[in-house]
């Protein structure tokens, strides 16, 4: 029997009932949400949250992940369950997501007392969703990813409750998207490709919340510096998105001994007039609280019928040169310079992710790091 609660929509893409995904094993359609607040206020600026939902159907499981980040602890609350083909149930473990009104509303909402966190989050979104191009990268002949991806900044309202003391987060803002398609999940291939190619991947994605808008920049870059994936979009509150018909360029200065930025820029050459966006760095969220590289609660790695964890980081204490520590948002100042002397602040994150060489930040090794 393979009838699920989908079914009964009309969303169905293939003749095979909701529950068959394709082919491959490494499918996957997931949720994330990070929230923060916003620029000026300062009493709760070292405050921020995150949470990931992912479902993985040709893998039969489910996991999610909701992190907060407070007073320099970054405690991650973990869950995994089997999805039993039951796509439509967005809930594992006490990790639960409501679409309220599609493409616009959603919850998230958090019931673990034996671990010490709930919460109450409500995400609003500002203006539509962006597609963003299309992730296709192969390894030789083999596909490494092939996924579509809508993001969109977003307010909250809610309150989060960890060892019994509640915060409100009202008024924070943030940037929620959904993803699907093909990933490395689960379980790593026995089988290598060959030749042996060895990991090369560079990453930076910015999504900024400024107070008339929303600026949305990401870029995949080979080993040369070279962009295979690239864009930058403006999103004024209310309406649709516009791209930058421009040459669109990023420079990162890395913190010494690390692979982790210590300012950065956007430059974009537009007819209209040279933009600059300019980051500041400052609180470091670490995805390995999502899942994102984590040895034991990576994405869509089984734990059996219903896990459930609760996983405590010093900020302080992390060795940022060990691989589970690249993968970063860096919570940030982001100050926009436009024609005329148009100057505006507001805040957001930089995520970073660089594996292998990346020739104009001067990385020629797998895990060497900046001088």
């Amino acid at each position: 029997m393979a009838l699920t609660w989908g079914d009964d929509y009309p969303i169905h893409q293939t003749p095979e009932p909701i529950a068959y995904a394709g082919t491959d094993r490494n499918f996957y359609d997931r949720y994330f949400f990070n929230g923060y607040a916003d620029h000026g206020d300062e009493d709760r600026s070292q405050l921020m949250f995150a949470a990931a939902f992912g479902v993985y159907p040709n893998l039969n499981i489910a996991d999610a992940s909701f992190v907060f980040v407070r007073d320099g602890v970054q405690t991650a609350l973990h869950a995994s369950r089997w999805l039993e083909m039951e796509r439509m149930d967005l809930t594992v473990g006490p990790i639960r997501i409501e679409v309220v009104k599609p493409l616009q509303v959603l919850r998230l909402i958090v019931d673990a007392p034996e671990q010490g966190l709930k919460a109450e989050i409500t995400f609003t979104g500002r203006s539509a969703p962006i597609e963003e191009p299309r992730f296709m990268r192969r390894i030789g002949p083999r596909s490494f990813m092939d996924y579509t991806r809508l993001t969109q900044n977003g307010r909250y309202v809610g309150w989060i409750e960890l060892d019994g003391r509640r915060q409100s987060i009202d008024g924070f803002v943030g940037t929620r998207d959904r993803s699907w398609g093909v990933r490395p999940v689960g379980a790593r291939d026995p089988q290598e490709t060959v030749p042996p190619t060895a990991p090369q991947f560079f990453w930076l994605w910015s999504p900024c919340n400024f107070d008339s808008g929303s600026f949305f920049f990401h870029t995949n870059d080979d080993g040369a510096g070279l962009p295979w994936n690239r864009r930058a979009v403006w999103a004024p509150d209310s309406t649709g998105a516009t791209d930058f018909e421009a040459e669109v360029s990023s420079r990162v200065v890395w913190e010494s001994g690390t692979r982790h930025a210590a300012s950065a820029v956007v430059r974009i050459a537009d007819p209209r007039g040279d933009m600059e966006i300019a980051f500041e760095p400052g609180l470091k969220f670490y995805m390995v609280g999502l899942g994102y590289g984590h040895p034991v609660w990576g994405h869509g790695m089984a734990h059996g019928a219903l896990s459930v964890a609760r996983e405590d980081l010093t900020l302080s204490q992390v060795d940022v040169r060990q691989p589970q520590f690249l993968h970063i948002q860096a919570l940030s100042r982001v100050t926009f310079s436009g024609p005329g002397g148009r100057r505006s602040v507001g805040r957001g994150v930089l995520e970073q992710l660089a594996l292998g060489p990346h020739a104009p930040s001067g990385f020629t090794q797998l895990l060497d790091f900046a001088p």
